[in-house]
């Protein structure tokens, strides 16, 4: 069973929530976050990335990195900007992006199950990162970035959620980016006992982004043994029918020696290959290639998609396998620096100008891995390969922190 629980937010003033929710930390450099929070005093990347108000070459990890974000956040909630629930409550966050729209519940999470693994992980995670997550909550004594999970969707709850997104938001904005964020508050002892009750019938949780986050949230509950710690995490939860996931492209530094005739003999041993296609794999186990200034439809031969193994059929890992290992000699892609990953969310023209720049070699254009895909890998307890999927939208931090 899953067990969420109510919490009683610390949330943006509705008229602020522009000026302060920020996109997450990791999907920016430091230099970008400077930029976009420049003659910004509200925004949360003050407290998200905080190194963005200490001297340039600031080591991002340094002490002096966790007391600013500290600061800061104190700063927000002492001014009014950010102000905390008098009652626990669950909320509802809605995001539409373009055509697409996404209505997540907003709850306490429980650590103890991430820890039993009743909320399922599908990759690896760095110990760097989860230490910085680690130090970030124990500065600020609050998750500021929600985890975002999902878990196979239940009609009863779809229901009661349309229901609820049918009157007045709580928030309602829309970003630089065109993304629209809405939030509405479920507050009634009757409505909170139902969701309760919803989520105690279903049998698993899925992170699918956040793996370090809930990682940090485990690592805190832990070192302080139950005490001063509510033994939950800040999360949203989708139903996986409404999950969009966007593909993870690969842009290569050099042919590893090879030249252009005997690269193409190379993929012709694995790929079918047609010349002239165009820039986004219409289905599974098919790619595009950029090279040479054209683009190639790839479509993997049968007899390397013909596994019942739900991480040996995952296109990213029979391309590395196949292709990128044997032939652009790039055994280990997390360290690498002759590869490079494209997130689906900046599009192929991306991929064409980094080649075309000459600064890339060639670019593989991916077909999205699916969310049944995920769900299964990680109910076999599986892991898979890193640079699997981009989700979109982000969640934006400060809509909902969570203070432990």
């Amino acid at each position: 069973m899953a067990t969420l629980k109510p919490f009683a937010a610390l949330r943006p003033k509705p008229e602020l929530a522009a000026q302060i929710c920020e996109l997450p930390y990791d999907v920016m450099s430091s230099e970008e976050a400077r930029a976009m929070a420049e003659g910004k005093p509200l925004s949360f990347l003050h407290v998200s990335k905080p190194e963005i108000d200490l001297p340039a070459g600031t080591d991002m990890y340094a002490p002096e990195v966790y007391a600013k974000g500290r600061a800061n956040f104190v700063s927000l909630i002492a001014l009014g900007a950010l102000k905390q629930d008098e009652k626990p409550n669950f909320y509802l966050y809605r995001q539409i992006m373009g055509d697409h729209a996404q209505v997540g519940l907003v709850a306490a999470a429980s650590c103890e199950e991430y820890l039993a693994n009743i909320i399922k992980k599908h990759e690896f995670t760095r110990p760097d990162k989860e230490d910085d997550r680690v130090r970030h909550i124990e500065a600020l004594n609050s998750q500021t970035g929600p985890v975002f999970l999902t878990y196979r969707a239940v009609a009863a709850f779809d229901a009661f959620t349309a229901k609820k997104i049918a009157g007045t938001p709580a928030v309602d904005f829309t970003g630089k980016d065109g993304v629209r964020h809405t939030s509405w508050t479920i507050s009634s002892t009757e409505d909170i006992r139902f969701v309760e009750a919803q989520f105690a019938q279903i049998p698993f949780l899925y992170i699918a982004d956040g793996h370090h986050r809930s990682a940090a949230a485990g690592r805190v509950f832990k070192s302080r043994n139950g005490a001063g710690h509510s033994g939950q995490f800040l999360a949203v939860i989708f139903p996986h029918n409404q999950m969009q996931i966007l593909p993870y492209n690969r842009v290569l530094k050099d042919l590893n020696g090879l030249t252009p005739e005997a690269l193409l003999q190379k993929l012709a041993a694995v790929f079918d290959i047609q010349p002239g296609g165009a820039s986004i794999p219409k289905r599974k186990h098919e790619l595009e290639l950029f090279f040479g200034g054209k683009w190639s439809t790839l479509t993997f031969k049968p007899q390397f998609t013909a596994t019942n193994d739900p991480i040996e059929q995952l296109d990213v890992t029979i391309l590395q396998k196949q292709i990128l290992a044997p032939v652009f000699g790039i055994d280990d892609p997390r360290t690498s620096k002759r590869i490079n990953f494209v997130g689906g969310i900046r599009g192929t023209a991306e991929l064409e100008k980094l080649v075309n720049s000459g600064e890339y070699a060639c670019a593989f254009s991916m077909f999205p891995t699916s969310i049944e895909d995920l769900m299964s890998i990680a109910d076999a307890g599986g892991i898979m390969p890193p640079k699997s999927t981009w989700f979109e939208p982000k969640l934006r931090d400060a809509m909902f922190c969570h203070l432990i």
